[in-house]
């Protein structure tokens, strides 16, 4: 975190200009120029990266001065099955390691598979299961760019410990393998340098 709230992450960013609903509730992101706050699902006109802040809660941003969206109206209470969905996924955000089924997380929501994976569908944009190897790949990646841990290694600290089950879906989503997503994160600061 920084002076001015979250920080403005690639995939928070990649969340704002896709309108990712799946994010709605995870923070919230505010505009400097027009003085407006909104949910990341909001269809408003795409901002300038530099002139966004990211906050965890929508009164943070109340509170640093940003108003409120008229379209996606943030300040707005949730319905509570949305509510309960952005708790399954915080939990899954928290122990995104540890094997986690969707029998588990049912019993943690209090209700059945059938109904939680249809509602966390609905409301995220995802099954239970899609979220969670996206938060995997999303930490690998991060674990790949700040370390030089091995892969197997990484694998492991983000609950897949199968590297060619890793490598599979990484390069399904990245367009890379780990190995070369690495090389080509090291190059890169190499060329800036």
């Amino acid at each position: 975190m920084n002076d001015h709230g979250l920080e403005l992450t690639e995939d928070y960013w990649q969340a704002i200009i896709q309108n990712n609903a799946a994010y709605d509730g995870v923070f919230f992101y505010a505009v400097r120029t027009t003085g407006i706050f909104c949910r990341p699902s909001c269809r408003s006109r795409r901002p300038n990266r530099e002139n966004v802040r990211v906050f965890r809660q929508g009164t943070e941003a109340i509170s640093a001065g940003f108003h409120a969206c008229k379209r996606c109206q943030p300040d707005q209470l949730q319905p509570p099955r949305q509510e309960w969905v952005q708790g399954i996924a915080a939990l899954i955000e928290q122990r995104y390691a540890e094997k986690l089924n969707l029998e588990e997380l049912s019993q943690a929501s209090n209700l059945s598979p059938f109904h939680l994976q249809r509602s966390f569908k609905e409301i995220c944009g995802c099954s239970p299961t899609g979220y969670l190897q996206s938060i995997r790949l999303r930490k690998a990646a991060e674990l790949l760019r700040e370390t030089d841990k091995t892969i197997s290694r990484i694998g492991i600290e983000v609950g897949m410990s199968n590297p060619a089950y890793l490598a599979t879906l990484f390069k399904k989503k990245y367009g890379l393998t780990p190995r070369a997503y690495r090389q080509q994160i090291h190059s890169l600061k190499k060329s800036v340098r």
